[in-house]
């Protein structure tokens, strides 16, 4: 009879020390782990850079990486590097389940991609963070497929924000955060995740030769190239006839059209903010992107929105994606193009030492066909942000902090944000000679 009471007692000791045992780091591992997946792929010996020996044409060259779900029916982005030239991709998930996926879409200079398996039931999709708010010395932490051994979990602190690494000749990162957290071959494309279990990057490199010096990419940064590389022109040739911008400053975070096509008629305005599509919530460009999947064709899609601080619903519909080809230019200066507003124009001449102009559709697809649009540089005030970081006469702007910049009324918005003092240094995004540059400017 004695017994009894014993054993209660060890039963609730035992349930005491599981619950100090779970700590954030462990509850934030519960939370993401079922959103990360293991990559394994193949390649031939030629592919892969290897010498081509005989005997050697059926021996396969494997590789490994990491993915991050971003969409319950089987999207998944991962570096590029981890599925450039391969053969065959099989991905893992938390539970060993293993699918075959193919490559959707690739950013080379981003070095990210999408892509796809064919799941049997909906997934878990990665609780999504900010990295516009990342503290030095803050808790994170990496999960991925290092050296093969999947679902690794290796813990560490933000060490610094906004390195800049040359990998090589050809690759080139911008704005890294780098981690003292356990990066390993394998652990590319896996997540860099915050205390909530929120991914805040997406781990890209490593020192090598050095100890605990990893880098990712921040997650804000990523969803603005995931968001291209699942767009629905790009994927499906569709169009809801829209583009729109991510703000995002810690807890605030909201999506704002920035442009609409002459074409539509959906009554969509620029700076309307988009909160749902169809029911589902909108957080970024890319939960636009997955809210217009398998819409077809002349579908009307309702959009909830807020204008000038009243709710509204606007519906949108569907149209063919149509990509105007580009004409061959003589000459790289722009010719035919509306002029700025003297007010904007001053103001950017003054605040970042630019002088601009935009480009047309037809320039837009020659000259950078991967951004929506762009502003030419066309003067340079000596002296100024712009000069300190070698912007140049013909260089492409299409890019400030969070924002694209397609035109005049885009600068405009930026230039008269009461918040841009508070983007110091400022991230500016060029194009020269096809190739996409980053830098900061000290306004």
């Amino acid at each position: 009879m004695r017994l009894v009471p014993i054993l209660l007692l060890a039963s609730t000791l035992t349930v005491g020390a599981s619950e100090k045992r779970l700590t954030p780091l462990v509850r934030a591992v519960q939370i993401a782990r079922d959103s990360v997946v293991n990559i394994h792929s193949e390649k031939s010996p030629r592919r892969a850079g290897e010498a081509a020996f005989s005997g050697s044409r059926d021996r396969k060259v494997s590789g490994m990486g990491t993915g991050i779900v971003v969409d319950e029916r089987g999207y998944i982005v991962t570096n590029h590097h981890v599925v450039k030239d391969v053969d065959s991709l099989e991905v893992t998930l938390g539970d060993g389940t293993r699918y075959q996926a193919r490559v959707l879409s690739v950013d080379r200079s981003h070095d990210l991609a999408i892509i796809k398996i064919d799941p049997r039931q909906d997934l878990k999709v990665m609780p999504l963070g900010t990295s516009s708010d990342l503290m030095l010395a803050e808790s994170v932490f990496a999960v991925g497929n290092a050296f093969g051994y999947e679902h690794t979990v290796t813990s560490g602190i933000v060490s610094a924000l906004g390195r800049d690494v040359e990998v090589n000749e050809t690759q080139s990162y911008y704005n890294l955060i780098q981690t003292d957290a356990s990066i390993n071959p394998g652990n590319s494309g896996g997540p860099l995740l915050n205390l909530d279990g929120h991914v805040i990057g997406i781990n890209v490199a490593i020192r090598a030769g050095a100890q605990r010096i990893g880098f990712a990419i921040p997650i804000d940064d990523a969803r603005k190239t995931v968001a291209e590389l699942m767009s629905v022109e790009r994927l499906f040739g569709v169009t809801a006839g829209f583009a729109t911008r991510d703000i995002k400053k810690g807890e605030s975070r909201r999506v704002v059209v920035s442009s609409v096509s002459a074409k539509d008629s959906s009554g969509l305005q620029f700076g309307d903010q988009v909160v749902r599509v169809d029911g589902r919530a909108i957080v970024d460009g890319v939960d636009i992107a997955r809210a217009f999947y398998g819409r077809r064709v002349g579908e009307s899609v309702n959009v909830q929105i807020v204008r000038a601080g009243r709710p509204m619903t606007v519906p949108v519909r569907m149209a063919r994606h149509t990509r105007q080809i580009a004409q061959t230019q003589t000459t790289a200066r722009p010719v035919s193009m509306p002029r700025e507003s003297d007010q904007t124009s001053t103001r950017a001449w003054r605040t970042l030492g630019l002088r601009l102009i935009a480009l047309n559709s037809s320039q837009v697809s020659h000259i950078a066909p991967r951004y929506r649009g762009g502003m030419q540089v066309t003067g340079v005030r000596p002296g100024s942000p712009a000069a300190s970081k070698g912007i140049q006469n013909g260089d492409y702007l299409v890019g400030l902090h969070i924002w694209e910049t397609l035109g005049e009324k885009d600068l405009a918005y930026i230039l008269a944000d009461e918040q841009l003092r508070q983007h110091n240094p400022l991230t500016f995004y060029i194009v020269r000679r096809g190739k996409t540059m980053f830098g900061q400017l000290a306004l």
